[in-house]
């Protein structure tokens, strides 16, 4: 076993070096969790990505005068809400935990108990973030602005659902590079301030860019699922269309957009983030 990670009394931020064997410990703390302790912390994360994403929809609701980028940087911004709860309250999110391949690529945990973790979280992410779509939905959040939330929401929920195998599989790519970049760099953070800094612009780039993220999906796309397919009659003459205008948002399609990007993220994460700093920081360990 390796020493303890050093902890100079100072407020400087870790190095990267530092930053790679606090990722490593991380790692192995995390696989050494109970199963209730993962599900639950899992469910937590996708609960509290559900509430960033709630908060984007608000946020980019009206916002169509403004030019388009600014809009959906407002609309990142917001949406970083979910991660910086996940990071600061405490909670297993699958796509930040992807950097736990540094303590299996170090030995330090087993290939075992890295997708027992990953299986838990993962699981435990879907039923928080599915379950909260359900409630929003049952709030009536839908209806506000006359509608246009909700209008809003599935207008989001159409564009992922349009998207190509082959795009969506890259952006998925793409996105857990910058979300475990945000999860990496938070690790040199000495102070609560010091981690919002560095998780919201990294957030906010990749919600600007359209990458897709899964767990954010299982809230995005069942919750516009719950109103095309619950919603009244009321809401639909409000925004003046017909669930017909939103036919792609479909159970199987819901179901390709997140298997792909749960595969995407994958790759994006551990491979491209944490198998690329253990390579530089620890192989030689």
């Amino acid at each position: 076993m390796p020493d303890a990670i050093p902890t100079p009394l100072t407020v400087d931020a870790l190095t990267p070096p530092l930053m790679a064997r606090a990722c490593e410990e991380a790692g192995v703390v995390k696989a050494q969790r109970d199963t209730l302790t993962l599900l639950l912390l899992g469910l937590l994360a996708g609960a509290f990505i559900a509430l960033g994403a709630v908060a984007m929809i608000v946020v980019m609701t009206g916002a169509s005068s403004l030019p388009w980028g600014i809009a959906r940087a407002l609309g990142g911004i917001a949406f970083s809400l979910g991660l910086i709860l996940v990071i600061v309250g405490g909670a297993e999110l699958f796509t930040g935990d992807c950097l736990m391949i540094v303590a299996w690529a170090s030995r330090r945990v087993t290939l075992k108990s890295l997708l027992r973790a990953w299986f838990w979280v993962y699981l435990g992410n879907m039923i928080g973030a599915l379950a909260t779509a359900g409630l929003v939905f049952l709030a009536g959040e839908h209806t506000l602005d006359t509608g246009l939330v909700g209008k809003t929401a599935l207008t989001i929920a159409a564009t992922k659902t349009t998207l190509g195998s082959g795009p969506l599989f890259v952006a998925s790519i793409l996105c857990n590079v910058l979300v475990c970049l945000a999860v990496w760099m938070s690790l040199s953070a000495r102070s609560t301030v010091d981690k919002i800094a560095v998780i919201v612009p990294a957030v906010m780039t990749f919600v600007a860019a359209g990458f897709e993220h899964s767990i954010a999906n299982a809230f995005f796309l069942p919750y516009a699922l719950f109103i095309r397919s619950g919603a009244d009659s009321g809401f639909w003459n409000a925004i003046g269309q017909s669930p017909d205008a939103f036919g792609t948002i479909t159970v199987l399609n819901v179901a390709r957009n997140i298997g792909l990007s749960t595969v995407g993220n994958l790759i994006g994460g551990s491979g491209l983030v944490g198998g690329i700093y253990w390579l530089i920081y620890l192989r030689k360990r």
